[in-house]
């Protein structure tokens, strides 16, 4: 196959099941491809949510600092390259496909679902680069994701909360014992989360982890940074764009790594720096856009806080589209007062989406008034020209639910 389109569609039909956690089948191939160490020094960043965040801002310090890395985080957005970024940059069709081919030339008769395929060629082309660090974020979970086959020298949890039940489980105690498996003995442990479940603290204790965590060895309070440890930092920050504890994470890791740029080029790095589709805030037809990808509770309750930090003269309106197997009433609770008016969406063309009377089921759960809910459930097209026409001129649009939803938004304008 000549082009990466094919390739990942074919990648989409491998294997009989979209997920199937555990580490037995791509460990091997992995072995075989070489690939088990793809850097000389790897962090890996789990959680449910902030992962992406904690990859980006790590991978921008360290390249202030001349090092040279490679990231490997998801979903995306609007292009399977974003995945994959070696300095920087989104690598390139050809080199994937070159990825992809020495995949399944190592593989052999093995099964792989798409992301162990997707993330093993990640670890190809990190070993090809000779990158110093690869940062890893976790798909799902943590002690059987594929990312996990590789022995991190720092893990990180950026948060635990109640997402992919199915997987998962639905109690934070379960899901931390599962974030927890990226955890090595005697290694760093960073924990960004402030209540963490005694499942994870009592994972660290046993492994005998070099254990951080938020309140305790650091801190993040009003633009200010602090390590209570060894080396003992005190850094002020910008107003950041993105979610504080997984910030304060990253900066963690590296300064214990040794890695940390000094506090004016820190201070320069944070403030230039911004994750797509993460309260994102674009101009959009003279009209402030945000867009989120956030899809579950908590996500949320950092969406709302993020809406009160930044208000506006005039009203919010909210267009949302969701999975079908979220909690949709946790999803809208944390927003249902921020919000003025309700355009519920649609994804036809995605199996995986709630239909019209999950969506509003979901907002009656989450504690809307129908008066403030539009009549009429259209695709996410029709609703943003929808709200688009009702936007009054100090007014701003909200689009989030899911990176189906703001991928959908980003591609209608452009």
């Amino acid at each position: 196959m000549r082009d990466l389109q094919s390739w990942l569609a074919r990648l989409e039909k491998l294997h009989p099941t979209e997920i199937e956690l555990g580490l037995e089948r791509v460990s091997s191939v992995a072995r075989a491809l070489g690939v088990d160490t793809p850097a000389r020094r790897v962090i890996t960043v789990g959680g449910t949510n902030g992962k992406g965040s904690c990859v980006r801002t790590m991978e921008a310090l360290l390249r202030a600092g001349d090092h040279s890395v490679g990231a490997y985080s998801s979903p995306h957005l609007l292009r399977f390259n974003e995945r994959v970024r070696i300095g920087g940059e989104e690598v390139a069709d050809k080199a994937l496909i070159e990825a992809f081919e020495a995949v399944e030339q190592a593989r052999g008769e093995t099964s792989l679902t798409y992301f162990e395929f997707t993330t093993l060629a990640a670890f190809w082309l990190f070993k090809r680069a000779g990158v110093e660090f690869a940062l890893l974020e976790v798909g799902l979970g943590g002690r059987l994701d594929a990312v996990n086959l590789v022995d991190a020298d720092i893990a990180i949890i950026t948060s635990v909360a109640v997402d992919h039940e199915a997987w998962l489980g639905s109690d934070r105690e379960v899901i931390g014992r599962e974030k927890a498996g990226i955890l090595r003995a005697g290694k760093t442990f960073v924990c960004a989360d402030p209540r963490p479940p005694a499942s994870v603290v009592d994972a660290a204790r046993k492994l005998e982890c070099e254990s951080f965590f938020i309140g305790h060895q650091f801190s993040l309070a009003d633009n200010r940074y602090q390590l209570h440890a060894e080396p003992e930092l005190d850094i002020g920050l910008p107003e950041l764009r993105l979610p504080p504890a997984s910030v304060a994470a990253a900066l963690t890791a590296l300064a214990i790594a040794g890695e940390l740029p000094g506090a004016d080029r820190v201070f320069e790095v944070l403030e230039d720096l911004r994750m797509p589709g993460r309260c994102q805030s674009l101009a959009w037809q003279g009209h402030q856009l945000v867009l989120d990808v956030g899809h579950n509770p908590a996500a949320a309750e950092y969406l709302a806080d993020w809406l009160d930090r930044h208000p506006v003269r005039g009203r919010t309106l909210a267009l949302v589209a969701v999975m079908a197997d979220k909690d949709i009433g946790g999803l809208v609770a944390p927003l249902a007062g921020h919000i003025d008016h309700w355009y519920p969406a649609l994804l036809p063309g995605n199996p995986r989406a709630a239909g019209a009377e999950q969506l509003l089921a979901g907002l009656a759960a989450g504690g809307v008034d129908s008066g403030r809910i539009e009549a009429r459930c259209e695709p996410v097209a029709g609703q943003l020209s929808r709200a688009a026409a009702a936007l009054d001129r100090d007014d701003r649009l909200l689009v989030f639910g899911s990176f189906f939803t703001v991928a959908e938004a980003l591609t209608i304008i452009g």
